[in-house]
């Protein structure tokens, strides 16, 4: 598999997203949310999503000049409608006015709908815990449904649909949540796809309901379909599932799981906590840094080394791959280039480590 430094990866982007059509400014907001996600060892939401995004703009689903625009605002809450902008062009607009409305009154809480794919759910929160506040986003895939069987059921009838919160530290990286409510992201089983690997047992079942390890069952006709998060209490992960349906569909006007096999657009609620609105910003680092140490306190199970605080794992992944490079794998690789070809690119000229 061909390794890039993540700069070089992220002016493999560029040059894509800019032959696409995307601003300099709306690229950048794209393909460095894509590259952070390769460096938090997010493979599924991350450099494979080029040639998607750059497939779903060429066939006229995403639009590259796009503006987001807030279509209903009130001082706390507000809905904001993407038009069909990049996902991460919609989603960071949305995020940027929810944090302004916590500064302002100590909350804000913002919809987003018709904003294609946003990506990792969980670089919007860190955004609000970089301003000193708290943030919490549920997304759903809006009519899309046929990923996640619901507890109890053999049929796909759910989307991933992730959870991801965020707060600040005083002095270390932030708490950092970013969670699927099914066992793994549908990217994560592609990601498998493409590497031509197995996948854990209790990921899939295939369209029988039996367990399976072969990530192309879940793409067989008829589909297989990945679990709901919780194994023998898979009843939270479900139940989490139609939280995120109900809260990022139907605020959103994005709309629920119907059965649509093909994503329009995410369905997102984004809400921020101004700490300083509700206790002094020591006090709250005090209780954090306590609650840390207090946990980490605890005696290590066989086989582990360490008790890590939420997001702990993420940030040391991307400090050593800041430093080792990113993998990229030859289908992902191939259909890179395919994409950058169609927009008129010549990726010989993308030299790999």
């Amino acid at each position: 598999m061909p390794t890039f430094h993540p700069d070089a990866l992220r002016q493999i982007g560029y040059d894509l997203f800019e032959a696409a059509g995307c601003t300099t400014e709306d690229t950048r907001s794209v393909v460095d949310h894509l590259i952070e996600s390769n460096l938090f060892g997010h493979d599924s939401h991350g450099a494979i999503r080029f040639y998607e995004y750059a497939r779903a703009i060429r066939d006229g689903r995403f639009q590259p000049t796009a503006k987001p625009e807030i279509v209903s605002d009130n001082p706390c809450a507000a809905v904001v409608d993407g038009h069909s902008a990049l996902g991460q062009v919609g989603a960071t607009f949305a995020m940027n006015l929810a944090i302004e409305k916590a500064r302002q009154y100590g909350t804000g809480t913002v919809a987003l709908r018709n904003t294609s794919h946003v990506g990792r759910a969980g670089a919007y929160p860190l955004m609000a815990a970089r301003n000193e506040m708290l943030g919490i986003a549920f997304v759903n895939a809006g009519n899309l449904g046929y990923q996640i069987a619901p507890f109890g059921g053999l049929d796909g009838r759910l989307s991933t649909n992730p959870i991801a919160f965020s707060a600040p530290r005083r002095n270390d990286e932030p708490i950092l949540v970013d969670m699927t409510t099914s066992v793994v992201a549908e990217g994560k089983v592609r990601v498998a796809i493409n590497q031509g690997k197995q996948v854990p047992e209790g990921w899939l079942i295939d369209s029988e309901g039996n367990p399976t390890t072969d990530p192309n069952d879940f793409r067989a006709d008829p589909p297989g379909a990945i679990l709901p998060m919780g194994g023998v209490v898979a009843h939270k992960g479900y139940g989490l599932s139609f939280v995120v349906e109900l809260l990022g569909g139907t605020l959103s006007g994005e709309g629920c799981a119907a059965g649509e096999r093909t994503m329009v657009s995410n369905g997102v609620l984004f809400t921020v906590y101004s700490i300083s609105h509700f206790t002094s910003l020591n006090a709250y680092y005090d209780e954090v840094e306590d609650l840390i140490r207090h946990v980490k306190s605890s005696r290590l199970a066989p086989g582990f080394q360490e008790i890590l605080s939420p997001g702990e794992p993420e940030f040391r992944t991307a400090v050593r791959k800041q430093v080792e490079g990113v993998e990229i794998d030859e289908t992902t690789w191939s259909a890179i280039c395919e994409e950058a070809r169609g927009f008129g690119l010549n990726p010989d000229r993308w030299a790999t480590e």
